[in-house]
């Protein structure tokens, strides 16, 4: 997103989210078919909704690197994509069983289960062929979509779901939990600020100085959320609170408390902080950092 005058950081942040929206409105512009039902599903869940967080970060990192900006702005979509598929399936009964999302009824709820299921298989398909429609050169390319199939894949949020079933009911140990957050939540997170580098042909430390903050936050927004399942507001969530002490989960408020787990939290922002704090025109991503801590959804 060129910046042609000085925006505040809530406004750029409003210009990514905008972007980003139409771009993803645009990929879903299918004509009437006889699958009319599984691109509605598809649409209910992926346009206008969620923080855009993970598209935020491929977008400004790639801004910093250069990127060409209809690049980058394909590939946010395609983390998109991916991200709004896990969350159809993470509702579904046979994961978490969630009957809302966002404030609305979960996409299984609307839709059916059947309908669901292939909307989030729709979506996660689509992501890798929207990935190969980015403008970049092909040894790019090949790379953009292999890092997002890891990301998506058994060793990132796939592994994680797995790890959180797995754990339910159980009491398990802080490596256990960080594992699962680093891939449920940390991998997509990781391979957004990757795709946005990758697009601008960012040298090997701006690689691993966005890599850090991408995981620092990662950890940050998914302690975050453990936080405000216990303290957070019903309305502003669009979800009801207390689903991980119902389902019996192990998280960082009930291994450290809530005090505990915020100055976990808080560690973290300032370690992400670190990252980003010596890039030239980085003041967003500082802004960001602190979002992801300090929200109410």
């Amino acid at each position: 997103m060129k910046r042609n005058k000085i925006l505040t950081e809530e406004q750029v942040l409003s210009g990514y989210v905008e972007q980003i929206n139409e771009a993803l409105r645009e990929q879903l512009a299918y004509p009437s078919c006889l699958q009319d039902e599984v691109i509605d599903a598809m649409r209910y869940s992926l346009l206008d909704a969620g923080k855009r967080l993970r598209g935020v970060l491929v977008l400004e990192f790639g801004r910093l690197c250069g990127a060409p900006e209809q690049a980058a702005l394909t590939l946010a979509c395609a983390v998109e994509m991916v991200h709004a598929y896990s969350l159809i399936h993470d509702d579904l009964p046979c994961m978490d069983n969630d009957d809302f999302r966002r404030g609305k009824p979960s996409c299984h709820k609307q839709f059916g289960e059947a309908t669901a299921l292939l909307a989030g298989d729709a979506l996660l398909t689509l992501a890798f062929e929207t990935a190969t429609a980015a403008k970049l050169e092909p040894a790019q390319t090949v790379a953009a979509v292999s890092a997002l199939a890891k990301a998506a894949g058994v060793l990132g949020m796939v592994g994680g779901q797995v790890i959180d079933l797995a754990s339910e009911g159980k009491q398990v140990p802080i490596e256990t939990l960080d594992t699962l957050y680093a891939r449920k939540t940390g991998a997509l997170l990781r391979v957004s600020a990757y795709l946005g580098c990758l697009a601008g042909n960012a040298d090997a430390q701006f690689f691993a100085r966005a890599d850090a903050y991408a995981k620092a936050c990662g950890l940050a927004f998914q302690i975050t959320d453990d936080i405000l399942d216990v303290v957070g507001d019903e309305k502003k969530l669009g979800k009801p609170i207390g689903s991980d002490q119902e389902n019996e989960k192990t998280t960082y408020v009930t291994l450290f408390g809530l005090e505990g787990a915020r100055q976990k939290a808080a560690d973290l922002l300032v370690e992400a902080q670190d990252q980003v704090a010596a890039i030239p025109g980085g003041i967003f991503l500082l802004w960001l950092a602190d979002r992801i801590l300090n929200r109410d959804h």
